[in-house]
Order: C-alpha cells, then structure tokens, then sequence
C-alpha cells in the first residue's frame, strides 16, 4: 500500500530534481525539517499548509506534489473525470460573440431556478460525477436568459449564474483540476457582481479567498476577506439571517487562513467573530455557506487541525454535533479533516473510522481527496501488519497493494 507516486515521495522526487537537500527545502519553505523528512517518509501526512508552503519553495503547481487528478482505472471508475472537458468549453465561452440558433425564447428564470436549486442538491451531496453531467448546459441556459432578461428578472438570473458557476468549480476542485476551479470562481465573481446582491459578493470573496489558500498567498486571502467583511460591518445592527450567515462565514475563511500561515492568536479570534455571528442564527444554507453553530464547530476543529494539534483537534469533536440536515459535503470534508486530528493524537483506529464515516456521507469527495490518500499512506506506514479494511479502503480510492 505504501505508494512511490504519494505525496511524500514525489516532494522527495521534485526536491532532487532541483538538487535541494531537505534542511535546504526545510530552510526554503519555512517549515520544520522534522516535518519534511516525517512526510517524505510517508510517517505523517502532508498539511495543506505545509504543501502550499513546499510547492511555493519548489516552484512548482500543486497538484505536481498530489498527483492530482486522479483518474481511474475503469471507465466506470473514470466517469466522473468525463464532464470536465464541457464545463471547460462552457467557461471559456464566457462573453464570445454566438449566434443565438435557437428560435425558442430562453427557459423562465423561474423554471431554471428549479434546476439550479436541483444542482446545489447535487453538490450538497458531493455528487460531482451528476453534477458535472447537467452544469455545462445550466450555464448556457442562464447566460442566454440573463442576456435576454432586464430589471429585477435580469439580476435573479445572474445571482442563478452565479450558483451554477459555482457549481462548477465545485465540480473542477474537487477533482483537482485547479487551474479549471480558478476559471469558474472568477466566473462567481463577475456573475455576482452583475446580479447587484452586496451578499452574494461577499459569499463570492468568501470563494475567491479559497484560490489563494492552495497557493499559499494567506496575505491576500486575508486582504479580500477583510475588505468583504468591513462593507457588512454597516449591516450588522439590523442584520438579518442572510446578513449574518455571509458575515459569519467570511470569519470562518478568515480562521483557516491564519491557522494555514501558522496565526493561531488570530485564528482563535476570528471564530469567536464568527461564534458571534452565529449566535444570531440557527443552521441555515444561504449561499451555499451552511453557516451557523455546527460549522463554526466543525471549523474549530479544523482550525486545531491546520495549527497541526491533533489532540486539541479530538478535544473540540467531542462538542461537534453534526445535525442530519448539514450537506454530505460539509459534514464528509469534516471527517477527513478529523482522520488527520486522530493520527497526530496517536489513534489510528479513530483515524480510519473517520475516513469510513467520510466515505459513508461522501464517497466521491472522499475517493478524490489528496488528504485521505495521504493520511491512508501514514496508517499503512504506522501499522506494522495493514488490516483488511485499511487495505480495502486503500483499493477502493485506488491506492496499490
């Protein structure tokens, strides 16, 4: 199980390509030298921050160290893989001169809202192999009603164009195709923008931060977050749900980016802004954030996992209660960030059991997850004989024997 294409070994491969040592990459990189030689190994698993760091130290795009995208093996297996070359084509379209063929009048705004309201459904539930099947023509359908539409109809279609693109780089992230996922949030941003919704802004910046986050560009993340969050500072004494909910969430990103630069003072600050906030609201799903006490919970954990405390990390879960109705998504992304949580604690059984409930909630965003390859890469390293679910977990991602 334990494979040379892992994440350790091709940082290990892409450092003496360029001839480094590992203290010079440790010194380079700015992260700790027992860390690198622990990855490189395979003995723990790589952090977000730690790659961001290494691939910006090595000059090189991320997914050169994940190995992403991770096709199958099958075609059945490769499915998911089959949607991205029309989501490309329907995101590079964007603003080219056609020839309007269809003498049809576009669909109502209202019916292609059922559809995008069908498609969020999809991305809720980490569907991304049916997502990627109705995105590319969702898109098409709301451009043309956007461009046919005027007043408050225009706007409802361009705040839907905005879901839909989103949707897509849902679709292309998830599968680590990030130069794609950059494309379609860039798309969120002018899409939100022409809808004329201050909120559905602020939930584009809250996506657009994310960009910078695998890039490792935490000073700029920062500044579009602080910016998004002052313009609704204004809002806050008569907010409503939705007001709080954008806020909130904007906070929460803010969290993660100072846990991944290694600020966890400001870390900690920024979820007792976003606790605030969610005090004011319960669960809710505006925008697409799934803000409120269970996701500053979740990100409390995930704050702790950044800061790489696995302990502390354990410590926060016990107080997470996950209600049913949070999106797979969400609650899947939480698991694997747990899995990591248990493997620095020294429980490698809370570990795997993590992945498994991830891959019960989620299994496409659980199979496709550089962190769950990885994090299955130092379990197999850790036990001295592999167990059968380990290894059957290990095949069903695609990992070798």
């Amino acid at each position: 199980m334990l494979d040379e294409d892992s994440i350790g070994a091709r940082v290990s491969a892409s450092r003496k390509l360029r001839g480094l040592t590992q203290r010079r990459l440790a010194d380079i990189a700015h992260v700790s030298y027992s860390l690198l030689t622990k990855v490189e190994s395979g003995h723990v698993p790589a952090t977000p921050a730690f790659l961001a760091a290494v691939a910006r130290a090595l000059r090189v795009d991320l997914a050169e160290l994940t190995g992403q995208p991770y096709r199958g093996s099958t075609a059945r297996e490769d499915r998911v893989h089959a949607t991205i070359p029309e989501i490309r084509r329907v995101l590079l379209a964007h603003g080219v001169p056609t020839v309007d063929t269809d003498t049809d009048p576009p669909l109502p705004v209202q019916e292609l809202a059922g559809a995008v309201h069908a498609a969020s459904a999809l991305r809720q539930a980490a569907r991304y192999a049916e997502l990627g099947e109705v995105v590319p023509e969702l898109i098409t359908q709301l451009s043309r009603a956007a461009e046919h539409s005027t007043g408050r109809r225009r706007s409802r279609a361009y705040a839907l164009l905005a879901e839909a693109y989103s949707a897509a780089d849902a679709v292309a992230y998830k599968l680590g195709y990030s130069d794609l996922s950059t494309l379609a949030i860039e798309r969120v941003c002018w899409a939100a923008q022409q809808a004329g919704d201050q909120l559905l802004e602020g939930a584009a910046t809250w996506l657009r931060a994310s960009s910078f986050l695998a890039t490792g560009g935490y000073a700029e993340a920062r500044a579009l977050l602080t910016t998004a969050h002052d313009r609704l500072e204004p809002l806050l004494p008569h907010a409503d749900a939705r007001t709080w909910s954008v806020y909130g969430s904007l906070h929460l990103k803010q969290a993660i980016v100072a846990a991944r630069a290694g600020d966890a003072p400001r870390a900690w600050a920024h979820i007792g802004e976003a606790d605030r906030a969610a005090s004011q609201v319960p669960d809710n799903n505006y925008y697409q954030l799934a803000f409120g006490p269970s996701n500053v919970g979740i990100h409390e954990v995930a704050v702790a996992v950044e800061l790489g405390d696995g302990t502390e990390a354990v410590r926060r879960a016990q107080r997470v209660n996950l209600p049913g109705n949070l999106p797979a998504e969400r609650s899947s992304h939480h698991y694997i960030d747990l899995a990591r949580g248990y493997l620095w604690h020294g429980d490698r059984r809370g570990a795997l059991r993590c992945l498994q409930q991830a891959r019960s909630l989620a299994p496409q965003q659980t199979r496709y997850h550089p962190m769950v390859r990885d994090t299955l890469q130092a379990l197999a390293r850790a036990e001295r004989r592999s167990t059968q679910s380990l290894r059957g977990f290990a095949a069903w991602v695609g990992l070798p024997d």
